[in-house]
């Protein structure tokens, strides 16, 4: 199947997955209009402070911006559903160590909506007392999210937190970017401090067969669909 990618001078392009059309939001997020349904994966929340328990000291501030531009993409966008795909607390504890003030942003994120916490690798176990459903994958139509790509068609996953990096005029542009065939796809890190695996490596190989994928690079101002074999 070929994957339609739709790119203008907007924050938003479209994905094609197994037939279904999303948008792909400069923030990283992808938006399913026709369930009203947003997913945003990993976004790694405490990383700040478990680094700092480790004796390695980042300013604390990660939780608060990466539910910040959470917050700006769900009153852009309206969802119905929010899906967290995984690795949305940095360790099993993180969730302890969220401020007063971040638990009430995560409770008024999910007000007059469904809020549903994949499990990830580096959150088994997830919280109960922060709202919401916790599952392993969500299937919806022909879409199956969940954090650890298998290489499924109809698949949405996380985990890898894909980046690519292009060379243009001499100058070379490394980037999050959602990766898609157009029958699967792998979000990049919505997480502040959130690293990234680069497309290249052989872990994207076992999931898109033949390098035939294409990595939607997020840029300043819009999305930019380029084929993966063009990455550096």
């Amino acid at each position: 199947m070929t994957e339609k990618v739709a790119v203008s001078n907007t924050s938003i392009g479209t994905l094609d997955i197994a037939g279904v059309s999303l948008h792909a939001d400069l923030s990283g997020a992808l938006f399913w209009e026709e369930q009203r349904l947003l997913v945003v994966s990993d976004l790694h929340l405490e990383k700040g402070s478990s680094f700092a328990t480790r004796g390695v000291l980042l300013p604390p501030y990660d939780t608060l911006a990466t539910l910040s531009r959470l917050a700006a993409v769900i009153s852009r966008h309206d969802p119905r559903i929010v899906v967290a795909l995984g690795d949305s607390f940095h360790d099993r504890t993180a969730h302890e160590r969220l401020s007063a003030e971040d638990r009430a942003a995560v409770t008024a994120l999910q007000a007059g909506r469904d809020w549903i916490w994949i499990s990830g690798n580096h959150d088994p176990m997830l919280p109960r007392d922060l709202g919401g459903t916790i599952a392993d994958e969500v299937a919806i139509g022909p879409i199956t999210f969940r954090h650890e790509p298998t290489g499924a068609q109809g698949e949405i996953a996380g985990h890898l937190h894909p980046k690519a990096r292009v060379a243009a005029r001499g100058r070379s542009m490394e980037r999050r970017c959602f990766a898609s065939d157009g029958m699967r796809a792998v979000m990049p890190a919505f997480g502040a401090y959130a690293g990234g695996l680069s497309i290249r490596d052989a872990a994207f190989a076992r999931i898109f067969p033949k390098n035939g994928f294409v990595a939607h690079l997020l840029g300043d101002r819009r999305v930019h669909a380029i084929a993966a074999s063009r990455c550096c």
